[in-house]
Protein backbone atom coordinates (compact mmCIF):
# COMPACT_ATOMS: atom_id res chain seq x y z
CA UNK A 1 0.00 0.00 0.00
CA UNK A 2 1.21 3.25 -1.21
CA UNK A 3 0.40 6.49 0.77
CA UNK A 4 -1.99 9.41 -0.39
CA UNK A 5 -2.34 13.21 0.00
CA UNK A 6 -4.09 14.95 2.39
CA UNK A 7 -7.96 15.64 1.61
CA UNK A 8 -8.08 19.26 1.62
CA UNK A 9 -10.12 20.95 4.68
CA UNK A 10 -13.57 21.74 4.10
CA UNK A 11 -14.89 18.59 2.76
CA UNK A 12 -17.55 16.47 4.06
CA UNK A 13 -20.02 13.39 3.79
CA UNK A 14 -23.97 14.10 3.73
CA UNK A 15 -25.89 11.58 6.43
CA UNK A 16 -25.61 8.96 3.79
CA UNK A 17 -22.07 8.87 3.30
CA UNK A 18 -21.62 10.55 0.06
CA UNK A 19 -19.45 13.23 -0.58
CA UNK A 20 -20.21 16.81 -0.69
CA UNK A 21 -18.78 19.70 -2.59
CA UNK A 22 -19.91 22.79 -2.36
CA UNK A 23 -22.61 21.73 0.01
CA UNK A 24 -24.00 19.27 -2.92
CA UNK A 25 -23.72 15.39 -3.05
CA UNK A 26 -20.99 14.20 -5.96
CA UNK A 27 -24.32 12.17 -7.32
CA UNK A 28 -25.99 14.83 -7.47
CA UNK A 29 -23.86 16.83 -9.79
CA UNK A 30 -22.33 14.58 -11.78
CA UNK A 31 -26.60 14.07 -12.71
CA UNK A 32 -26.70 17.79 -13.16
CA UNK A 33 -23.27 18.18 -15.45
CA UNK A 34 -24.80 14.99 -17.79
CA UNK A 35 -22.00 12.38 -17.03
CA UNK A 36 -18.71 11.72 -15.99
CA UNK A 37 -15.80 12.65 -16.13
CA UNK A 38 -16.34 15.93 -14.18
CA UNK A 39 -14.36 18.26 -12.76
CA UNK A 40 -16.31 20.64 -10.13
CA UNK A 41 -15.39 23.84 -8.29
CA UNK A 42 -16.72 25.43 -5.48
CA UNK A 43 -16.43 29.01 -5.49
CA UNK A 44 -17.00 29.40 -1.94
CA UNK A 45 -14.31 28.17 -1.03
CA UNK A 46 -12.35 29.81 -3.44
CA UNK A 47 -13.79 33.23 -1.73
CA UNK A 48 -12.52 31.31 1.42
CA UNK A 49 -8.86 31.26 0.11
CA UNK A 50 -9.07 34.80 -1.00
CA UNK A 51 -10.37 35.97 2.34
CA UNK A 52 -7.37 34.19 3.59
CA UNK A 53 -4.29 35.51 2.03
CA UNK A 54 -6.15 39.29 2.17
CA UNK A 55 -5.93 38.84 6.32
CA UNK A 56 -2.37 37.43 5.91
CA UNK A 57 -0.45 40.23 3.25
CA UNK A 58 -0.23 43.41 4.03
CA UNK A 59 -3.30 45.67 3.13
CA UNK A 60 -1.58 47.64 0.57
CA UNK A 61 -0.16 43.81 -1.79
CA UNK A 62 -2.36 44.09 -4.19
CA UNK A 63 -3.78 40.19 -5.42
CA UNK A 64 -3.63 39.47 -9.15
CA UNK A 65 -4.95 35.78 -10.27
CA UNK A 66 -2.70 33.77 -12.53
CA UNK A 67 -5.32 32.36 -14.75
CA UNK A 68 -3.46 29.67 -16.54
CA UNK A 69 -4.28 27.79 -13.08
CA UNK A 70 -7.64 27.71 -13.82
CA UNK A 71 -9.31 29.60 -16.97
CA UNK A 72 -13.34 28.17 -16.85
CA UNK A 73 -14.98 30.76 -17.91
CA UNK A 74 -17.90 30.73 -15.27
CA UNK A 75 -15.01 30.72 -12.38
CA UNK A 76 -13.02 33.57 -13.84
CA UNK A 77 -16.58 35.74 -14.65
CA UNK A 78 -16.75 35.51 -10.38
CA UNK A 79 -12.92 35.85 -9.50
CA UNK A 80 -12.37 38.93 -11.53
CA UNK A 81 -14.85 40.73 -8.96
CA UNK A 82 -12.51 39.13 -5.75
CA UNK A 83 -8.78 40.01 -7.15
CA UNK A 84 -6.94 43.31 -7.81
CA UNK A 85 -5.59 41.70 -11.39
CA UNK A 86 -5.38 39.01 -13.75
CA UNK A 87 -2.05 37.56 -15.30
CA UNK A 88 -2.48 36.11 -18.65
CA UNK A 89 0.63 34.11 -20.78
CA UNK A 90 -1.50 34.43 -24.31
CA UNK A 91 -3.41 36.09 -26.41
CA UNK A 92 -6.10 33.47 -25.75
CA UNK A 93 -5.94 33.75 -22.16
CA UNK A 94 -6.18 38.01 -22.45
CA UNK A 95 -8.99 38.09 -24.36
CA UNK A 96 -11.08 35.58 -21.89
CA UNK A 97 -9.74 38.33 -19.13
CA UNK A 98 -10.95 41.16 -21.28
CA UNK A 99 -14.56 39.34 -21.77
CA UNK A 100 -14.77 38.50 -18.35
CA UNK A 101 -15.03 42.19 -17.28
CA UNK A 102 -11.27 43.22 -16.07
CA UNK A 103 -10.02 46.25 -16.85
CA UNK A 104 -6.97 45.91 -19.36
CA UNK A 105 -4.89 48.66 -17.24
CA UNK A 106 -5.48 45.59 -14.85
CA UNK A 107 -3.88 42.52 -16.77
CA UNK A 108 -0.89 41.78 -17.85
CA UNK A 109 1.22 39.76 -20.31
CA UNK A 110 3.75 37.20 -19.79
CA UNK A 111 5.26 34.57 -21.56
CA UNK A 112 8.14 33.97 -24.26
CA UNK A 113 8.06 34.12 -27.98
CA UNK A 114 4.43 36.73 -28.34
CA UNK A 115 4.34 37.12 -32.02
CA UNK A 116 3.42 40.17 -33.80
CA UNK A 117 -0.15 40.24 -33.65
CA UNK A 118 -0.80 39.14 -30.08
CA UNK A 119 1.58 42.12 -29.15
CA UNK A 120 -0.04 44.30 -31.18
CA UNK A 121 -3.40 43.08 -29.85
CA UNK A 122 -2.27 43.61 -25.77
CA UNK A 123 -1.20 46.93 -27.02
CA UNK A 124 -4.38 47.94 -28.71
CA UNK A 125 -6.48 47.19 -25.99
CA UNK A 126 -4.25 48.64 -23.35
CA UNK A 127 -3.20 45.60 -21.85
CA UNK A 128 0.35 45.65 -19.98
CA UNK A 129 2.90 43.79 -21.66
CA UNK A 130 5.67 42.14 -19.62
CA UNK A 131 8.92 41.85 -21.67
CA UNK A 132 10.57 38.09 -21.67
CA UNK A 133 13.56 39.73 -23.90
CA UNK A 134 15.51 42.79 -25.42
CA UNK A 135 14.16 41.56 -28.82
CA UNK A 136 10.81 41.29 -27.99
CA UNK A 137 10.98 45.01 -26.32
CA UNK A 138 11.95 46.15 -29.90
CA UNK A 139 9.17 44.55 -31.21
CA UNK A 140 6.49 46.01 -28.73
CA UNK A 141 8.01 49.56 -30.00
CA UNK A 142 8.14 49.26 -33.32
CA UNK A 143 4.68 47.79 -32.73
CA UNK A 144 3.79 51.32 -30.90
CA UNK A 145 4.42 53.17 -33.70
CA UNK A 146 2.79 51.28 -36.14
CA UNK A 147 -0.47 51.85 -34.22
CA UNK A 148 0.22 55.32 -33.03
CA UNK A 149 -0.23 53.78 -29.38
CA UNK A 150 1.60 54.32 -26.22
CA UNK A 151 2.12 50.68 -25.61
CA UNK A 152 2.20 49.67 -21.45
CA UNK A 153 5.45 47.79 -20.59
CA UNK A 154 7.08 45.87 -17.83
CA UNK A 155 10.05 44.37 -17.79
CA UNK A 156 10.14 40.67 -16.79
CA UNK A 157 13.07 40.19 -14.59
CA UNK A 158 14.86 36.49 -14.63
CA UNK A 159 16.82 37.39 -10.97
CA UNK A 160 20.48 35.86 -9.79
CA UNK A 161 18.42 34.26 -7.62
CA UNK A 162 15.97 31.17 -7.49
CA UNK A 163 13.13 30.05 -4.89
CA UNK A 164 14.40 27.58 -2.67
CA UNK A 165 12.64 24.21 -2.68
CA UNK A 166 9.95 25.33 -5.59
CA UNK A 167 8.65 22.87 -7.52
CA UNK A 168 9.16 24.73 -10.45
CA UNK A 169 12.12 27.43 -10.52
CA UNK A 170 11.40 30.29 -12.99
CA UNK A 171 14.86 32.31 -11.75
CA UNK A 172 18.33 32.18 -11.84
CA UNK A 173 20.51 31.14 -13.78
CA UNK A 174 20.09 30.50 -17.78
CA UNK A 175 16.38 30.81 -17.82
CA UNK A 176 13.93 31.20 -21.42
CA UNK A 177 12.03 33.65 -19.07
CA UNK A 178 12.62 37.39 -18.64
CA UNK A 179 15.61 39.39 -18.97
CA UNK A 180 18.58 38.91 -17.17
CA UNK A 181 18.91 41.24 -13.99
CA UNK A 182 21.96 42.87 -15.10
CA UNK A 183 20.72 43.68 -18.59
CA UNK A 184 17.33 44.95 -17.16
CA UNK A 185 18.67 48.55 -16.02
CA UNK A 186 19.62 49.90 -19.98
CA UNK A 187 16.13 48.68 -21.11
CA UNK A 188 14.48 50.44 -18.32
CA UNK A 189 16.31 53.75 -19.85
CA UNK A 190 15.69 52.86 -23.79
CA UNK A 191 11.76 52.26 -23.27
CA UNK A 192 11.94 55.21 -21.06
CA UNK A 193 14.02 57.92 -23.94
CA UNK A 194 11.06 56.01 -26.35
CA UNK A 195 8.03 57.17 -24.10
CA UNK A 196 6.44 54.28 -23.88
CA UNK A 197 4.11 54.27 -20.57
CA UNK A 198 6.79 52.24 -18.15
CA UNK A 199 5.19 49.84 -15.93
CA UNK A 200 7.67 48.32 -13.62
CA UNK A 201 9.04 44.84 -12.91
CA UNK A 202 7.75 41.71 -12.74
CA UNK A 203 10.20 39.40 -10.75
CA UNK A 204 8.98 35.70 -10.16
CA UNK A 205 11.37 32.98 -8.81
CA UNK A 206 9.59 29.82 -8.66
CA UNK A 207 6.31 28.13 -8.06
CA UNK A 208 4.97 25.18 -5.68
CA UNK A 209 7.08 26.32 -2.27
CA UNK A 210 5.46 25.14 0.35
CA UNK A 211 8.47 26.19 2.54
CA UNK A 212 7.39 29.72 4.31
CA UNK A 213 11.00 30.31 4.83
CA UNK A 214 11.97 30.03 1.35
CA UNK A 215 9.35 32.25 0.15
CA UNK A 216 10.01 35.24 3.19
CA UNK A 217 13.87 34.36 1.77
CA UNK A 218 12.53 35.10 -2.42
CA UNK A 219 10.28 37.57 -1.15
CA UNK A 220 12.94 39.92 1.00
CA UNK A 221 15.79 39.20 -2.46
CA UNK A 222 13.19 40.23 -4.83
CA UNK A 223 12.39 43.76 -3.25
CA UNK A 224 16.31 44.18 -2.77
CA UNK A 225 16.79 43.26 -6.49
CA UNK A 226 13.79 45.92 -7.49
CA UNK A 227 15.46 48.77 -5.57
CA UNK A 228 18.57 48.11 -7.10
CA UNK A 229 17.12 48.09 -10.37
CA UNK A 230 15.42 51.09 -10.28
CA UNK A 231 18.77 52.51 -8.46
CA UNK A 232 20.65 51.77 -11.93
CA UNK A 233 18.16 52.99 -14.06
CA UNK A 234 17.72 55.87 -12.10
CA UNK A 235 13.98 55.49 -12.40
CA UNK A 236 11.09 54.56 -10.05
CA UNK A 237 9.21 51.77 -11.01
CA UNK A 238 5.34 52.63 -10.54
CA UNK A 239 4.45 48.61 -9.87
CA UNK A 240 6.40 45.42 -8.67
CA UNK A 241 5.27 42.45 -9.73
CA UNK A 242 6.71 39.80 -6.37
CA UNK A 243 5.26 36.91 -8.30
CA UNK A 244 3.76 34.47 -6.02
CA UNK A 245 5.01 30.81 -5.74
CA UNK A 246 2.88 29.28 -2.81
CA UNK A 247 2.42 25.30 -3.51
CA UNK A 248 -0.32 23.42 -1.58
CA UNK A 249 0.27 19.97 -0.02
CA UNK A 250 -0.72 17.39 -3.10
CA UNK A 251 1.52 14.41 -1.50
CA UNK A 252 1.59 12.28 1.96
CA UNK A 253 3.93 14.09 4.19
CA UNK A 254 3.29 17.86 2.45
CA UNK A 255 2.03 21.02 5.15
CA UNK A 256 0.23 23.57 3.91
CA UNK A 257 2.10 27.18 3.56
CA UNK A 258 2.38 29.33 6.62
CA UNK A 259 0.91 32.26 4.86
CA UNK A 260 0.71 34.33 8.26
CA UNK A 261 4.33 33.81 9.01
CA UNK A 262 4.91 35.35 4.95
CA UNK A 263 2.62 37.75 5.33
CA UNK A 264 4.24 39.21 8.40
CA UNK A 265 8.03 39.35 6.90
CA UNK A 266 6.23 40.42 4.09
CA UNK A 267 5.08 43.67 5.79
CA UNK A 268 8.20 44.16 7.43
CA UNK A 269 10.02 43.46 4.04
CA UNK A 270 8.34 46.61 2.43
CA UNK A 271 8.47 49.04 5.29
CA UNK A 272 12.57 48.95 5.03
CA UNK A 273 12.20 48.76 0.89
CA UNK A 274 14.92 50.96 -1.11
CA UNK A 275 13.92 54.27 -0.72
CA UNK A 276 13.33 54.88 -4.91
CA UNK A 277 10.20 52.19 -4.24
CA UNK A 278 8.70 54.64 -1.91
CA UNK A 279 5.91 55.52 -4.27
CA UNK A 280 5.55 52.10 -6.37
CA UNK A 281 2.55 49.63 -5.97
CA UNK A 282 3.27 46.13 -5.76
CA UNK A 283 1.12 43.15 -6.34
CA UNK A 284 1.53 38.77 -5.29
CA UNK A 285 0.77 36.42 -8.49
CA UNK A 286 -1.05 33.30 -7.36
CA UNK A 287 -2.48 30.92 -9.48
CA UNK A 288 -2.64 27.11 -8.10
CA UNK A 289 -3.07 28.53 -4.43
CA UNK A 290 -6.19 30.28 -4.68
CA UNK A 291 -8.18 27.20 -6.95
CA UNK A 292 -6.41 23.87 -6.08
CA UNK A 293 -7.98 22.86 -2.99
CA UNK A 294 -11.52 24.28 -3.90
CA UNK A 295 -11.82 21.37 -7.01
CA UNK A 296 -12.20 17.83 -7.25
CA UNK A 297 -12.05 15.74 -10.04
CA UNK A 298 -15.25 12.78 -10.08
CA UNK A 299 -14.68 9.66 -12.37
CA UNK A 300 -16.65 6.87 -12.21
CA UNK A 301 -15.86 2.63 -12.27
CA UNK A 302 -16.49 0.64 -15.21
CA UNK A 303 -14.68 -2.48 -14.68
CA UNK A 304 -13.24 -3.90 -11.35
CA UNK A 305 -10.45 -6.53 -12.55
CA UNK A 306 -7.67 -8.21 -10.93
CA UNK A 307 -4.29 -9.23 -12.55
CA UNK A 308 -1.41 -11.59 -11.18
CA UNK A 309 -2.60 -10.49 -7.92
CA UNK A 310 -3.27 -6.87 -8.05
CA UNK A 311 -6.82 -5.53 -8.05
CA UNK A 312 -7.96 -2.50 -10.84
CA UNK A 313 -10.68 -0.19 -10.79
CA UNK A 314 -10.42 0.83 -14.29
CA UNK A 315 -12.77 4.44 -14.49
CA UNK A 316 -13.96 6.55 -17.49
CA UNK A 317 -11.52 9.25 -16.88
CA UNK A 318 -7.75 9.48 -16.89
CA UNK A 319 -4.36 11.25 -17.67
CA UNK A 320 -6.01 13.12 -20.80
CA UNK A 321 -7.86 15.15 -18.28
CA UNK A 322 -6.15 15.53 -15.33
CA UNK A 323 -2.09 14.89 -16.11
CA UNK A 324 -1.21 15.55 -13.02
CA UNK A 325 -2.61 13.37 -10.63
CA UNK A 326 -0.98 10.64 -13.10
CA UNK A 327 1.99 12.25 -12.35
CA UNK A 328 3.17 13.28 -15.59
CA UNK A 329 2.81 16.80 -15.25
CA UNK A 330 6.19 17.89 -13.49
CA UNK A 331 7.19 14.91 -11.04
CA UNK A 332 10.42 13.10 -10.95
CA UNK A 333 8.95 10.70 -8.69
CA UNK A 334 4.70 9.16 -8.94
CA UNK A 335 3.01 9.83 -6.14
CA UNK A 336 -0.53 9.77 -5.14
CA UNK A 337 -2.82 13.03 -4.71
CA UNK A 338 -5.31 12.53 -2.39
CA UNK A 339 -7.98 10.14 -3.33
CA UNK A 340 -11.43 8.70 -2.09
CA UNK A 341 -14.59 6.59 -3.22
CA UNK A 342 -17.42 9.36 -3.34
CA UNK A 343 -20.15 7.66 -1.72
CA UNK A 344 -18.34 5.78 0.62
CA UNK A 345 -16.26 9.18 1.81
CA UNK A 346 -16.93 8.38 5.67
CA UNK A 347 -15.89 4.51 5.27
CA UNK A 348 -13.34 2.82 6.57
CA UNK A 349 -10.20 1.79 3.80
CA UNK A 350 -9.92 -1.44 3.38
CA UNK A 351 -9.47 -2.61 -0.05
CA UNK A 352 -5.87 -1.89 -1.35
CA UNK A 353 -6.53 -0.95 -5.37
CA UNK A 354 -4.78 0.72 -8.23
CA UNK A 355 -7.33 3.13 -9.91
CA UNK A 356 -6.62 3.37 -13.68
CA UNK A 357 -7.82 5.46 -16.67
CA UNK A 358 -9.64 3.98 -20.09
CA UNK A 359 -6.32 4.97 -22.14
CA UNK A 360 -4.15 2.46 -23.79
CA UNK A 361 -0.86 3.41 -22.37
CA UNK A 362 0.60 2.10 -18.25
CA UNK A 363 1.13 5.75 -17.67
CA UNK A 364 -2.54 6.12 -17.09
CA UNK A 365 -2.59 5.53 -13.33
CA UNK A 366 -4.38 7.91 -11.25
CA UNK A 367 -4.17 6.24 -7.97
CA UNK A 368 -0.92 3.58 -7.44
CA UNK A 369 -2.09 0.76 -4.65
CA UNK A 370 -3.96 2.97 -2.69
CA UNK A 371 -6.44 1.55 0.54
CA UNK A 372 -10.03 2.97 -0.39
CA UNK A 373 -13.58 1.57 1.01
CA UNK A 374 -14.60 -1.51 -1.64
CA UNK A 375 -16.02 -0.70 -4.74
CA UNK A 376 -16.60 -1.57 -8.25
CA UNK A 377 -18.62 -0.45 -11.48
CA UNK A 378 -20.68 2.55 -10.94
CA UNK A 379 -18.90 4.29 -8.04
CA UNK A 380 -17.45 7.65 -8.24
CA UNK A 381 -13.69 7.97 -7.83
CA UNK A 382 -13.06 11.48 -6.62
CA UNK A 383 -9.57 13.26 -7.06
CA UNK A 384 -9.03 16.45 -4.97
CA UNK A 385 -6.47 19.15 -5.51
CA UNK A 386 -8.20 19.34 -9.01
CA UNK A 387 -8.74 23.05 -9.22
CA UNK A 388 -5.65 24.09 -10.85
CA UNK A 389 -4.08 22.63 -13.92
CA UNK A 390 -6.40 20.27 -14.81
CA UNK A 391 -8.59 20.31 -17.84
CA UNK A 392 -6.53 23.00 -19.66
CA UNK A 393 -3.21 21.47 -19.08
CA UNK A 394 -4.07 18.03 -19.92
CA UNK A 395 -3.95 16.36 -23.22
CA UNK A 396 -7.65 16.11 -23.80
CA UNK A 397 -7.54 15.01 -27.60
CA UNK A 398 -5.46 12.29 -26.74
CA UNK A 399 -7.15 8.92 -28.41
CA UNK A 400 -10.35 10.42 -28.97
CA UNK A 401 -12.06 10.12 -25.70
CA UNK A 402 -14.99 12.63 -24.81
CA UNK A 403 -13.85 16.32 -23.71
CA UNK A 404 -14.06 16.30 -20.14
CA UNK A 405 -17.50 18.41 -18.48
CA UNK A 406 -16.48 21.42 -16.02
CA UNK A 407 -18.93 22.76 -13.36
CA UNK A 408 -18.57 26.01 -10.44
CA UNK A 409 -21.06 25.13 -7.59
CA UNK A 410 -21.97 28.90 -6.07
CA UNK A 411 -24.74 29.21 -3.51
CA UNK A 412 -26.32 31.22 -6.10
CA UNK A 413 -25.35 29.74 -9.16
CA UNK A 414 -24.71 26.61 -10.80
CA UNK A 415 -22.87 26.67 -14.44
Amino acid sequence: MKPTGPIPPGFAADASGELLIGGEPAGALVAQAGDTPLFVYDMAAIRTRLRQLRAAMPPELALHYAMKANPYPALLERIVSEVDGLDVASAGEMRAALEAGMPPSFISFAGPGKRDREIEAAILGGVTLNLESEGEAERALAAGKRLDRQPRLAIRVNPDFGLRGSGMRMGGGARPFGIDAERVPALVRRLIAAGVDWRGFHIFAGSQALDAAAIIEAQAATLALAGQLADEARAAPPEVNIGGGFGVPYFNGDVAVDIGAVGAALSQALRARAAILADTRFAMELGRWIVAEAGVYLTRIVDRKTSRGETYLVTDGGLHHQLAASGNFGTVVRRNYPIAVAGRFDAVPDDEVSVVGCLCTPLDRLGDQVLLPRAGPGDLIAIFLAGAYGATASPQAFLGHPAVRELLVDETFRS
